[in-house]
């Protein structure tokens, strides 16, 4: 008895995971990365908002600004991601609601597993969109720039623009729903 009790969750363990999957399925309704542009002439500043399925903020302006130094348009069309993420979001909910459900730690281990690499996988796409717009420069451009990667956290500065990327609000909730998954692990640890 001892041993199945070892693999089984706790119903408190359970409805912590019921928590964190709702914070998964929420941060599908707010945005997970920004850019925030400065310029003598831009002071109130613009922004490229990402959600898991569009794009905001004043992508036109930033477009017709980046033309000047040759970067690819910034557009839903161009990040196909925006097209599925929202799915694979929502399914990774799913599979933390069934984990709350059937009580294992095995699956709950599979399920961080999957959450983590699916995390990483994400990390490392951003950083490739954003590789590739700052150094895959049109060479014919009216202003040439040396090739620049803009970072995912932090500052950058090109010619008089201050440029903040910046995590937002749903990927704030993604991290916490990724944290409450340890949390049955260890509060159900055996003794």
């Amino acid at each position: 008895m001892s041993t199945l009790k070892g693999k089984q969750l706790s119903p408190v363990s359970s409805i912590i995971l019921v928590v964190s999957a709702l914070l998964i399925g929420a941060s599908l309704f707010f945005p997970w990365w920004k850019m925030e542009f400065y310029a003598p002439q831009y002071p109130e500043g613009l922004n490229i908002i990402v959600y898991p399925d569009k794009l905001e903020g004043e992508i036109d302006i930033v477009n017709g600004l980046n033309h000047y130094i040759g970067m690819a348009n910034f557009s839903e069309e161009n990040f196909p991601e925006l097209k599925y993420l929202s799915y694979l979001i929502g399914g990774l909910a799913l599979l933390v609601l069934i984990a709350a459900i059937i009580r294992k730690k095995r699956f709950l281990y599979f399920v961080i597993g999957l959450f983590a690499a699916g995390g990483l996988l994400g990390i490392w796409d951003l950083n490739r969109w954003l590789k590739n717009f700052g150094t895959d420069l049109d060479p014919t451009a009216p202003i040439q720039v040396d090739p620049f990667v803009p970072p995912i956290i932090g500052e950058n500065t090109l010619a008089n623009f201050v440029t903040y990327s910046k995590l937002g609000i749903g990927t704030y909730l993604v991290i916490a729903a990724f944290i409450f998954l340890f949390i049955p692990l260890w509060k159900d640890r055996q003794k």
